[in-house]
């Protein structure tokens, strides 16, 4: 037996996925229970191969389960051209030695939810496909989620793909809506709190630079990211899943949420995937996520430091 938290990571790596598992990785307090890998930030191929090669290069045996090949209705466009065509910089690292699991990433939710049924710390990093597909097979799928923590949406609408929308939700916003709408209450890192935390694009520099393999993959990976970032938003640096995974992992950090009521736009001209915070509450509806405002910037750093140091 152990005390450790089980923690089940669904995601679409990604660069900053790829430091967000990286933190988890490092955590002693937590155990990878298994990655859930959907069609996100690149295709599903890409995606499910970088999982692998991230356990590989941080000696990690979490299983890696193969999910959504793309959003549930209609179709999306990808973040090649952030993270590089693969999603890892176009590097041309070597095939991982392993391969994917055959259960399907829903199915394996559903089972790993009943195996640490009340315990399960469900941490989602991409589009929310995998685990709407899972609530569509099995509604009672919350009761046994001790916490969800999503990176995802714009809460008041400064998004990153659209104007009004964040990529995560955007790209399957059907998908998002399901899952909040199950979830009675869901912790959210959402872009604008991402964009208030970011950090000195010289500073990760010397992170990088650590004795250690995996600054080293990461270093190569995001290296094509970094600089895209840098031309696009000045000197600061911000990496979405690490601050969710910070969340996750250390929700003591947080310095300041607020519980409100948020749902999704399906079907706006120009506010389709955008996150409706009911701010003041005027609907009646009950609060359904407690969104992240402030979290504690110097641990934050250190959390990051310390996971590409590691190994």
């Amino acid at each position: 037996m152990t005390d450790r938290i089980p923690l089940l990571i669904d995601t679409d790596p990604g660069v900053d996925d790829a430091l967000a598992i990286l933190m988890a990785f490092d955590d002693p307090r937590h155990e990878v229970i298994g990655l859930t890998i959907a069609a996100g930030n690149v295709g599903l191929s890409h995606t499910v191969r970088n999982a692998l090669k991230l356990c590989e290069v941080a000696d990690h045996p979490a299983p890696v389960f193969a999910g959504a090949t793309g959003p549930l209705l209609h179709p999306s466009r990808d973040a090649g051209y952030v993270h590089g065509r693969d999603g890892f910089g176009e590097i041309g690292y070597d095939a991982p030695a392993r391969n994917a699991e055959t259960e399907h990433a829903a199915l394996a939710i559903l089972r790993l939810s009943h195996v640490h049924a009340g315990k399960l710390l469900l941490v989602c990093l991409g589009p929310l496909t995998n685990l709407a597909l899972a609530l569509r097979l099995d509604p009672t799928l919350p009761s046994r989620v001790a916490r969800l923590v999503v990176m995802g949406g714009a809460v008041t609408a400064h998004g990153n793909i659209t104007a009004a929308a964040e990529f995560n939700i955007a790209f399957d916003p059907e998908a998002a809506h399901i899952v909040f709408q199950s979830f009675e209450r869901t912790e959210l890192a959402d872009w604008e709190a991402v964009m208030a935390h970011g950090f000195p694009h010289a500073r990760f520099e010397r992170w990088v630079r650590a004795d250690a393999k995996r600054a080293r993959f990461y270093d190569a990976i995001s290296r094509r990211t970094r600089e895209w970032a840098e031309g696009r938003r000045g000197e600061l640096w911000h990496s979405a899943d690490a601050l969710a995974m910070a969340l996750a992992l250390h929700p003591g950090g947080a310095l300041e949420m607020a519980e409100r009521p948020m749902v999704v736009e399906l079907e706006g001209r120009h506010a389709r995937g955008a996150t409706i915070v009911d701010w003041r509450r005027e609907e009646g509806r009950p609060d359904n996520v407690a969104i992240l405002r402030r979290y504690d910037q110097a641990a934050f750093e250190a959390r990051l430091e310390a996971a590409l140091a590691a190994g």
